[in-house]
């Protein structure tokens, strides 16, 4: 089944060889030349590359290789494969010190839901061809789907400006010219293909914007406008994580960006645009808990940890505290294991997907309750989060004595302020406020998932068993 060198797979140095060309990327107003070569997009490149380096290692390929492909790309047919899928995406994380590496993982949610949803249009084909070059080529892959929106009271039809969502404005014997911009797009500098897809379903009228397709990063008009949200002082002493792992978003704009007719997936059915929408979040919220699970085991280990280090950890409500942490790690875990044994069979194609309702609980929970964890660990951690010295300070011969004298808890000062500073990266520095906007709205925000589980939950059974006991015919 998996094979430890397989041809098939690229190297770490192909996938960053593969990013140095044409594509048209802004930073901070800048056009940058090589975005492996920038000084922060290298960074987030360099992250991404863990991807393939992580296949490389001998003792991953049981998890990260299936039958010489990138696990990434093979279609879930149960529970096990799901699974699966989950544990990679777990593993990777780790692997990259809780920053999901994502440029596989997305673009093969997309892959799966187009599989799903075009199985029977005309372009089966071009989704099925589109497929086995990404597979065969271990391509990495970014997800445009997020629409700007303009008025959110209005459709993609009622908008002032009709770019406002992205949308066919030439049709031509060879294909189709797209205009407009998508917002929230993850590693778009650092992938090899943008997927794009339908953000909602369209009505009657909206077919020029129900519309999905892909393009190489470096096609003519395709603007990259980077958010530098995650730039900061990249020391490693003060930012073990953030400093070394990051990943970037960007605003996506199709400025009349060609798109030839073998790499359109879906044009102008405003029925199958939601449920292609609909289909890709059903996958990518698997995705997404599955990628928070070394995050919530982060959060227990540093309340551990710190508790040892301030020498509180007997303390009756550092113990409620830690089980509270506990139980919220385990409960993320466990509804995420349990969607994937709740499989469903999507009866068209033998794909199976994750149970949705559990799915989308498990992303609720998550999200839910990020903050209040957040809160256990600041305060079993105490104020050095925010008031602890520097990295020059650390190096500095001279200040280090008093640091090391007295920074020392009933641990040493180098272990206590090394734990101090993963916390203070993960809870109070920019990377912090980055998860903790992530919490909410990644990948579908609290009120969508409450949806989705108010829309997934049959009550049927609940109903008449009530019945029963009530009497009730």
């Amino acid at each position: 089944m998996t094979n430890a060198k397989p041809h098939r797979l690229r190297t770490a140095d192909q996938y960053l060889a593969g990013l140095r060309d044409e594509r048209e990327v802004y930073y901070q107003g800048e056009r940058v030349d090589d975005v492996t070569d920038h000084p922060e997009l290298g960074i987030v490149s360099r992250h991404a590359a863990l991807d393939f380096q992580f296949a490389e290692e001998p003792g991953n390929a049981e998890l990260a290789v299936t039958d010489g492909y990138s696990t990434y790309y093979q279609l879930p047919r149960d529970g096990h494969d799901l699974r699966r899928r989950s544990s990679l995406i777990e593993a990777a994380t780790a692997y990259g010190k809780t920053l999901v590496l994502l440029i596989k993982e997305i673009g093969t949610d997309a892959l799966v839901a187009l599989h799903r949803v075009c199985h029977d249009t005309d372009y089966a084909d071009n989704v099925q061809m589109f497929y086995e070059a990404c597979r065969d080529g271990d391509l990495s892959l970014a997800v445009a789907q997020t629409d700007v929106k303009g008025d959110r009271s209005k459709g993609p039809s009622g908008q002032v400006d009709p770019d406002m969502y992205v949308r066919v404005v030439e049709r031509r014997s060879d294909g189709v010219v797209v205009r407009g911009a998508k917002v929230h797009t993850s590693y778009t500098p650092n992938v090899d293909e943008v997927i794009v897809l339908p953000t909602r379903a369209m009505q009657e009228g909206e077919e020029d914007w129900a519309i999905a397709f892909a393009v190489p990063v470096a096609t003519p008009g395709l603007k990259l406008l980077c958010s530098d949200y995650l730039q900061s002082d990249n020391d490693p002493w003060t930012r073990p994580i953030s400093s070394q792992h990051k990943m970037v978003e960007t605003l996506t704009v199709f400025d009349d960006v060609f798109v030839p007719n073998e790499r359109i997936f879906l044009d102008g059915d405003t029925r199958k645009a939601g449920e292609l929408a609909l289909a890709f979040v059903e996958h990518h919220r698997f995705t997404a808990v599955s990628y928070k699970l070394p995050l919530v085991d982060a959060l227990v280990g540093l309340a551990g940890l710190l508790a040892e280090a301030n020498g509180i950890a007997r303390a009756s409500h550092v113990r409620d505290k830690l089980v509270s942490l506990i139980g919220y790690a385990e409960t993320v875990r466990g509804l995420t294991h349990l969607a994937a044994d709740r499989f469903r069979i999507d009866e068209r194609t033998g794909t199976a997907f994750p149970d949705p309702l559990t799915t989308n609980l498990a992303k609720w929970t998550f999200a839910r309750d990020y903050h209040d964890a957040v809160e256990h660990v600041i305060d079993i951690a105490g104020g050095l989060l925010v008031t602890g010295p520097g990295g020059a300070d650390w190096r500095s011969d001279e200040l280090r004595p008093y640091l090391e004298k007295y920074f020392v808890g009933a641990t040493p000062a180098a272990e206590r302020l090394a734990v101090m500073n993963v916390a203070s990266d993960l809870l109070a520095r920019e990377y912090a406020g980055y998860q903790s906007v992530l919490a909410v709205h990644a990948e579908g925000s609290l009120e969508a998932e409450k949806m989705m589980i108010y829309r997934s939950y049959d009550p049927t059974d609940a109903v008449a068993f009530v019945k029963q006991l009530a009497g009730i015919e």
